[in-house]
């Protein structure tokens, strides 16, 4: 009897998160079926709102989140979801480091547009008046590269090419430094060099995504500061905006507070080693939500976190601004255009074992960030992520 009453109990259980998360689905895809706009969407309380994100996690596979969101410059909510590792049943929460993926990116960025504010460059300066070697594509000799293109993925580099994968995921760092590694991979004649590095257009007419971009604009950081690259993150971002749980070296990290990535099989959740690239810059930067929330801050507040500003005010604008006509990528940021002139910028990250999101929405001063130790691959497992936005950007409408 007892049992039956028990299995009973469960199958109305799920039969009623299932019958929600099918409600919530239909108000986002189909909101107009029910008479209601998107303004008047219902928030969930906090109860059916921890439901909802537990619920998508299992349908999306995912083993832990930490996410907050921001309004007004302020963290007005977090909270940490799931284990980060499942070994050792470690409980999530906004302290939990992870590997964030491309978001690391607009880091990168913003330290070099800190050289921008010293007066060190301009943006349409020839990085090769600032590199001990030259670099141009070899099928555009003439044409110069740029600190906007290589900032914008303008600077002709090819996307991620299969030599590029040769130099990816060493355990822990990469023990290899930019030079001379990068002059021998980008120059014709290089111990390193094929001619995929290179994409056919011209520097400044096509947008392609490059990691190894953003490796250049670490090595230029490095010839223009003469300092490593993590350390100068270290010294000018991370301690004056009390990033103490952020660097770009794993080593830098207490590991006891570092999210598992995962793989999911089958049979279950199979863990992946920590990696670093040789591109690092690009896509190794770990970080806390509690920790990006304060760089974020400062880049919806004209650069201030507190007392501090790391970037001028009008530096912040032109790196939010699409530099090229044709596309819609800043200085290191992705922007997306939304209905009735509203911007959001931010930037998305993926690898092995992490997926993570930064949105801000200047039209509501609001921004949400969540992190995921698993990389979505399935289109069932990318609809929950978009769902779990939506449900997170519906939530900042109660503060």
């Amino acid at each position: 009897m007892g049992g039956n009453y028990n299995m009973q109990k469960n199958i109305f259980r799920k039969a009623i998160v299932f019958g929600i998360i099918v409600l919530f689905i239909g108000l986002i895809i189909c909101p107009n079926i029910l008479g209601i706009s998107d303004k008047k969407l219902i928030t969930p309380n906090e109860q059916v709102f921890d439901l909802l994100i537990s619920s998508f996690m299992k349908l999306g596979h995912i083993p832990s989140m930490s996410t907050c969101i921001i309004k007004n410059d302020k963290v007005v909510w977090a909270k940490g979801y799931g284990l980060y590792d499942i070994r050792l049943s470690k409980k999530t929460d906004i302290d939990t480091v992870y590997a964030v993926a491309s978001i690391s990116k607009t880091v990168t960025a913003t330290a070099l547009m800190q050289l921008y504010d010293y007066g060190l460059f301009d943006l349409d300066d020839d990085i090769n008046n600032y590199l001990n070697f030259s670099i141009r594509n070899p099928m555009h000799p003439d044409v110069s590269i740029t600190f906007r293109m290589l900032l914008s993925h303008h600077s002709s580099l090819a996307s991620d090419t299969d030599t590029w994968h040769l130099h990816k995921d060493y355990p822990g760092d990469c023990p290899i430094g930019f030079y001379p590694f990068l002059k021998e991979y980008l120059t014709p004649g290089g111990s390193e060099y094929y001619p995929e590095v290179w994409s056919d257009s011209c520097p400044g007419e096509e947008f392609h995504y490059s990691g190894m971009g953003y490796a250049l604009i670490g090595l230029l950081i490095e010839q223009m500061t003469v300092e490593h690259f993590d350390k100068y993150c270290i010294d000018n971002i991370f301690l004056p905006l009390e990033m103490y749980n952020s660097s770009f070296r794993f080593a830098d990290i207490n590991t006891e507070k570092i999210a598992v990535p995962y793989i999911y099989c089958f049979w279950g959740y199979e863990p992946f080693m920590h990696a670093g690239d040789i591109d690092y810059p690009s896509g190794c930067l770990r970080s806390s939500i509690e920790d990006l929330s304060h760089f974020l801050i400062a880049h919806m507040n004209d650069g201030w976190y507190k007392n501090v500003q790391i970037l001028n005010n009008s530096t912040i604008d032109i790196m939010h601004s699409p530099q090229f006509s044709y596309d819609n990528y800043g200085l290191g940021w992705q922007i997306w255009e939304k209905q009735k002139g509203r911007i959001i910028i931010g930037h998305s990250g993926s690898n092995i074992g992490v997926s993570t999101l930064m949105k801000y929405d200047s039209s509501k001063d609001v921004s949400i960030i969540y992190f995921i130790n698993r990389m979505s691959s399935l289109l069932v497992e990318n609809m929950v992520q978009k769902l779990i936005q939506r449900l997170l950007f519906m939530k900042s409408d109660q503060f």
